[in-house]
């Protein structure tokens, strides 16, 4: 008779496994596209199955947690399907514990489950989510933005020391730089079979967009030119995280890695373009 302790992590795994199942069956009926309907309703199947193989050895029922399928459901509408398919199963890979006690009363744990494992994460492979194709040109936009503005904005901070009128130079400059952008990438992508042009483009502008709105934010509302600079930078650094978290999810990509990338290139430009509006105020003799 197993003790009270490898019945609760069994109970646990049990509960795990019913709990992912009800989401991907909640996926699969929320899911336009027949393709990824059809795996989301497989995975389902199987993670059904698991919670049976777990019974088998705890002799016992259990419920599913609600509050975890709302918290997934909620986040596959944000951000995507692969993204909470991806962050649900990274968060069952690293809550799992050694099997070795477990081992003892249930022998074959390690070879079912790591087949069961290998099955699921080739069925997730399968997912075809079309704001994936577009990562090139949402990666385009980004970049390009946070490059361009952080160092726009810290040059003309010692250049046009007045908020407002950074603010606007700010938003002009932004804007054209998304249309240029969006048309640049509508070009690039003619070419490509597996993009829409008109699609790619808009992902580059739309992107683009968003991240002079966030950036020249903090000149709309704030006098001080240099706690200006600070939210905008500490917002660029936000983004960069946010954007780089996501690509690690669903890209199975190293976070820490193009993190600092990104953070160093957009800082550093932004730092040697704040030296630049110094002496460029200087040399022109610019008083505001």
């Amino acid at each position: 008779m197993p003790d009270q302790k490898i019945i609760s992590q069994i109970l646990r795994f049990q509960k795990n496994e019913i709990t992912e199942s009800v989401i991907y069956d909640h996926l699969s009926l929320q899911e336009k596209d027949p393709a990824n309907r059809e795996v989301l309703a497989q995975i389902s199947q199987d993670e059904e199955r698991h919670y049976q193989f777990w019974k088998k050895h705890s002799h016992q029922e259990v419920g599913v947690n609600w509050p975890m399928v709302m918290k997934y459901l909620w986040i596959a509408r944000i951000f995507g399907l692969t993204f909470a398919v991806k962050l649900m199963e990274n968060g069952e890979q690293s809550a799992k514990i050694s099997y070795g006690e477990i081992e003892k009363i249930v022998p074959e744990v390690k070879t079912v489950i790591a087949d069961e494992h290998a099955h699921e994460q080739k069925l997730i492979a399968m997912i075809d989510e079309e704001r994936l194709r577009y990562t090139g040109s949402v990666v385009l936009g980004l970049s390009d933005a946070l490059v361009e503005l952080t160092g726009v904005l810290a040059g003309l901070t010692l250049a046009l020391p007045q908020a407002r009128v950074i603010a606007t130079v700010g938003l002009i400059t932004g804007i054209a730089a998304a249309l240029s952008m969006a048309a640049s990438e509508y070009f690039s992508t003619q070419s490509e079979n597996h993009t829409n042009p008109v699609k790619a483009a808009i992902y580059t502008g739309i992107v683009y967009m968003v991240v002079v709105l966030v950036l020249v934010a903090p000149f709309l509302f704030l006098k001080n030119v240099f706690g200006a600079l600070a939210l905008t930078l500490a917002g660029a650094v936000f983004i960069i995280f946010l954007f780089t978290y996501y690509m690690a999810v669903v890209k199975d990509q190293p976070f820490k890695k193009y993190f600092t990338e990104m953070t160093v290139i957009s800082l550093g430009v932004a730092a040697l373009t704040f030296v630049i509006g110094y002496f460029v105020r200087k040399f022109l003799g610019v008083e505001i």
